[in-house]
């Protein structure tokens, strides 16, 4: 993994009981400015991320520790950078994404930008992923269009949406193939589900086929060294083709304001 602390922030250390360092000192008492100060924060993990693992649910336990001392987890968790008043995109790339969606982001946007590919798609190209940095995973690209679309022109939501589908089928009239790496995450024998293969086929019909097919053209389907790349040189396209709300994501009353929240504060208990 690159070194990329020249361009993105360190993560706050979690908060301890102890206070041993002037920099645990420091820490306590950046604590003591967040919500339920004093007490000891406890997170439940979201049922999405556990659900047929062989993590056992935790919840009857938590709730248990339930004490005048120890409450569940609600706002900032000082244990993350915490966010600006009004967050802009480029915040959220800084302090919420995890490094490797952080780095993936990036680095497709700048190999569509440094081939001179139009100002949209490499728009699409640095919010492909969006939902991977932050949100859930599963069917990434549908819950990724759902973020942005109050913010972006309707093609550049489309291209996010329908790269979900479009990337497990080879074009090779514009060069794209099957991506190796695939075979690793998946198996050599995987099927895409029906509604994969049946978006796939609407989208290599549509008129916005190669604004999203170069979204996966220009994707990377592997996660090794990159070049830290800073965000600001998407300054100017991002604020050309993404209308950032005057109140901050998250709090402008879009249809998908609460999901820019739930990254805000993504232990909340409820």
């Amino acid at each position: 993994m690159s070194d990329d602390s020249a361009t993105r922030p360190a993560k706050a250390e979690a908060i301890g009981v102890q206070a041993d360092t002037a920099m645990d000192h420091e820490l306590a008492e950046l604590a003591a400015e967040f919500p339920q100060a004093g007490r000891r924060r406890m997170i439940l993990p979201s049922p999405i991320g556990r659900i047929g693992t062989d993590t056992p649910d935790p919840e009857p336990a938590v709730l248990a520790a339930l004490s005048p001392d120890a409450v569940m987890m609600m706002g900032d968790n000082p244990a993350l950078p915490r966010m600006p008043a009004r967050p802009t995109l480029i915040d959220f790339f800084r302090h919420r994404f995890g490094d490797i969606t952080f780095r993936h982001l990036l680095t497709s946007a700048k190999k569509a930008l440094d081939e001179g590919q139009e100002e949209k798609v490499v728009m699409a190209c640095l919010l492909h992923d969006i939902s991977n940095g932050c949100l859930i995973r599963a069917d990434h690209g549908y819950w990724g269009a759902q973020i942005v679309a109050p913010y972006v022109d309707e093609e550049v939501a489309w291209a996010v949406q329908r790269h979900q589908a479009l990337r497990y089928f080879a074009d090779e009239s514009v060069g794209y193939a099957y991506p190796e790496s695939y075979h690793r995450f998946f198996g050599p024998d995987y099927r895409p589900p029906e509604y994969i293969r049946r978006d796939a086929e609407e989208a290599r019909n549509h008129r916005w086929y190669m604004t999203s097919r170069l979204v996966t053209l220009y994707d990377v389907y592997f996660f090794g060294a990159a070049e830290p790349i800073d965000p600001e040189i998407f300054t100017d396209i991002i604020g050309r083709h993404f209308r950032q709300p005057q109140e901050g994501l998250g709090f402008d009353g879009s249809p998908s304001a609460h999901m820019w929240r739930t990254m805000i504060w993504p232990n909340n208990f409820l």
